[in-house]
């Protein structure tokens, strides 16, 4: 008798039966086929990253565990997820997460979507705030709220302030907040460039829009038709949250505190430099990230 491809789960839904190595290889290769046809650099291991998600496996699972019963329901979701794909829509804005600073964070596509070297970003802030007790932290342009709940993780003592000027970012950052349990983050709706919070701070944090309005004319589709326009460019010349921040610094940070922001690559961080210069401030490091690429301004107020 030959086996049937399907039997009946208990809730009713018709599963799969376990499918060999090879098999699995040949489902994967055909999407890849697919991606590759569309000019995708890395389709399988795109495709891996949907499955480890679908599956809620590590990505050596999908290779050990490959007997599994896989549900067409979810083979289903699959194919809709590379559709989306196919039409350039970012990985993390179709599994709705991310990890960021080895935690999961969810997203859509009201919040920038964290990158790794931002990661960074949080390593030398903790660095900075090492030596101060119950240490008070602003950041400015939350946006899904890991760069503070990273620190607030870390840091139980940290009493963090996480500003933006997006409502449904807040949302989102409110949702992962929950999700962390850190209750020592408050988030508040603050427009930096014309109103201030309340309070004098030890640390601002910061990754602000950088990228500029002619930029913004050629940076890749992935990143321009679907992350917000507000978390990546300022709309001029992508300086405009360093002049504001270089203004009222001073006025919101705790004499011998710190400013740590992101800067963009190439010229961008010497200009930022060149800003912060121009308005007197005389201790200013650009520290690497993990590409070795200088992309973190350090201020010493």
């Amino acid at each position: 008798m030959e086996r049937p491809d399907f039997f009946t789960l208990k809730n009713g839904e018709k599963a799969k039966l376990p499918f060999t190595e090879k098999e699995y290889n040949q489902r994967v290769n055909k999407l890849r086929t697919s991606m590759e046809k569309n000019n995708f650099e890395n389709p399988k291991q795109e495709i891996e990253w949907l499955l480890c998600d679908l599956l809620n496996y590590k990505r050596v699972d999908l290779y050990v565990n490959f007997e599994e019963i896989v549900s067409p329901s979810k083979l289903k979701l699959l194919r809709e997820w590379i559709k989306k794909r196919l039409k350039r829509m970012p990985l993390q804005y179709i599994t709705g997460n991310t990890e960021f600073y080895g935690k999961k964070f969810f997203l859509n596509k009201d919040v920038l979507i964290p990158r790794p070297e931002t990661e960074r970003l949080v390593e030398i802030s903790l660095e900075c705030i090492k030596q101060t007790n119950n240490p008070k932290v602003l950041e400015v342009g939350t946006g899904s709220g890991c760069i503070s709940i990273s620190l607030a993780l870390e840091r139980k003592d940290a009493q963090i302030l996480s500003i933006d000027i997006s409502e449904n970012a807040l949302k989102k950052a409110k949702e992962n907040v929950e999700y962390h349990k850190t209750k020592n983050v408050s988030l508040s709706k603050v427009d930096i460039l014309n109103d201030l919070p309340e309070g004098k701070y030890d640390m601002l944090i910061s990754n602000p829009p950088y990228i500029s309005y002619d930029e913004m004319q050629t940076i890749m589709v992935d990143v321009k038709d679907f992350e917000p326009e507000l978390a990546l460019t300022d709309f001029k010349d992508g300086l405009q949250f360093y002049a504001r921040l270089s203004d009222i610094g001073p006025l919101l940070i705790k004499k011998n505190g710190w400013m740590l922001l992101e800067v963009g690559i190439n010229d961008h961080s010497k200009k930022v430099v060149n800003l912060f210069q121009s308005k007197g401030f005389k201790d200013i490091d650009l520290l690497t990230d993990y590409n070795n690429n200088k992309r973190v301004l350090r201020v010493k107020i």
